[in-house]
């Protein structure tokens, strides 16, 4: 069923006779990009958009992907930071990032000659919340994945027919999804999110997030544990919190004394005041569980 539905594929991305792909370097988005430039050749043009939402590991890879299997990909600049609409944190926050970056493509697709500019959305995200997909609607930008009827597992079992190393690739939101809505995002919170989840996956750890969430009300305790005469540590703006999540099978490699202990160190380092597992493991839609519902705001 999947091989008739990638053929189903190929024949619709045949049919646009030119596209532009918005490429996040994703499971969907690399198998996308992939069979768009089997289908069109040099008719076909994946676009990355750069910004602080997007962890520098994750630009690399992405664009290393486009070398490893000859297909084009252009980077361009977004400011979705530059609109208070985003940074202001609402729960349809992914809607004015879309916005951005399809606000960027289309005048491209338009100068360059593409006929569509697709994206990859799967028939798998039909009942999920996506405020993205309303940008996507109102600048007529395609889902040919979804079209195809074909599902995440189904691309996922392409992708490694293809040879494609993202075939088991987690899950991988923006940056901004760790900061809990209602708190404002800023660069700054995102780099200490990026280092931070660095600091877990190079222990090891393969399903990561790194929750960012603002405690204004506690104290910070290295502060207080300061020695006499000793200059104290630059206080974290905010007194940041980290709620790691990591995959339910690694939360045990994770709570072994010597990792955690690595991982508390080198997080505080970075300057969260407080370190926390969240002992549910990783989990879709995670940042929605506010420190309110976790207990993390209550006072001692």
């Amino acid at each position: 069923m999947s091989f008739e539905k990638l053929e189903q594929l190929r024949h619709i991305l045949s049919t646009y006779g030119s596209c532009l792909v918005a490429y996040s370097g994703g499971v969907d988005s690399v198998f996308l990009a992939r069979v768009a430039h089997s289908v069109l050749g040099s008719k076909s043009l994946a676009v990355i958009a750069d910004s602080p939402s997007l962890p520098r590991r994750e630009l690399e890879e992405a664009l290393s992907l486009g070398e490893q299997f000859s297909f084009p990909v252009r980077v361009v600049r977004t400011n979705e930071f530059g609109n208070e609409s985003y940074t202001a944190n609402p729960a349809n926050r992914c809607y004015f990032c879309k916005h951005e970056l399809f606000t960027e493509l289309e005048p491209l697709a338009k100068a360059e000659g593409f006929a569509v500019v697709a994206y990859g959305e799967n028939a798998s995200d039909a009942g999920d919340f996506r405020p993205g997909n309303q940008a996507a609607k109102e600048f007529q930008v395609r889902a040919p994945l979804k079209e195809a009827g074909l599902t995440k597992a189904e691309i996922r079992e392409l992708s490694a027919r293809l040879g494609l190393p993202t075939a088991d690739k987690p899950q991988m939101a923006c940056l901004s999804s760790r900061v809990p809505h209602g708190e404002t995002v800023t660069p700054e919170k995102l780099r200490m999110i990026e280092a931070a989840e660095n600091v877990l996956r190079d222990l090891g750890f393969y399903d990561v997030r790194v929750r960012h969430h603002e405690l204004p009300g506690l104290p910070v305790p290295f502060l207080l544990e300061t020695a006499v005469g000793e200059k104290p540590p630059v206080k974290p703006a905010g007194r940041p919190l980290a709620r790691i999540e990591v995959g339910p099978a690694e939360l045990a490699k994770f709570l072994a004394a010597d990792t955690s202990n690595q991982a508390v160190d080198a997080l505080r380092q970075l300057g969260y005041a407080y370190v926390t597992v969240d002992l549910q493991g990783y989990r879709r839609a995670g940042l929605n569980a506010s420190v309110h519902q976790t207990g993390f705001g209550q006072p001692a």
